[in-house]
């Protein structure tokens, strides 16, 4: 898993297919009447858009971590394993990386919240106007997604603030996070 973490972590183009696939897999299932050619260029329309979002994400990580991909999967390894670096440079940047995530992820209760509803709406509206099988695939896929998601945040929200409590424990006695001048995410004493 290592690896292959690693590898979607280097080339982001791979991500992006994989995203691409998986959405024109999704749409085929709830489209099934559509040709092949509509359902793909479908998909490609619904990726184009997180597409560029995560590839701006992705730069400002690179440029966070010091502009090279190798310095950023070695913090992304160390996020991962809860291992903090033990040079003061990447520590640096592992903080400011780390304080940035959690200043980005402080709405996600709202936003998982939101997607709930819009995953009920949209199914109860399925099931409203479409044939049965269409509505009830909807509802698992939306009901694998809602757990996946959650999932995903509960367990990257916790890595992180383990990180955080790891790489200010080493550096200061006890009590909040210190300010750093450079990092405007960080908590203000």
């Amino acid at each position: 898993m290592q690896r292959t973490n690693d590898f979607l972590l280097r080339h982001p183009w791979a991500t992006i297919a994989l995203s691409v696939l998986a959405a024109t897999a999704v749409t085929w299932l709830l489209f099934p009447a559509a040709s092949p050619w509509t359902t793909a260029l479908r998909a490609c329309v619904y990726c184009a858009a997180g597409a560029a979002f995560a590839l701006a994400r992705r730069r400002k990580e690179k440029a966070a971590a010091g502009g090279s991909t190798d310095r950023l999967v070695a913090l992304e390894h160390s996020l991962r394993t809860g291992e903090p670096p033990t040079a003061a440079g990447d520590r640096r940047a592992l903080r400011e990386t780390v304080e940035r995530r959690l200043h980005q992820s402080r709405h996600r209760v709202t936003a998982l919240v939101f997607l709930a509803l819009l995953f009920i709406t949209v199914t109860v509206l399925t099931a409203l106007t479409a044939a049965l099988p269409r509505a009830l695939a909807l509802a698992a896929l939306s009901l694998f997604f809602m757990a996946w998601m959650i999932w995903t945040s509960n367990r990257q929200t916790r890595r992180l603030t383990t990180m955080r409590t790891a790489l200010h424990t080493d550096e200061t006695p006890a009590g909040p996070a210190p300010h750093h001048p450079h990092n405007r995410y960080s908590a203000k004493e």
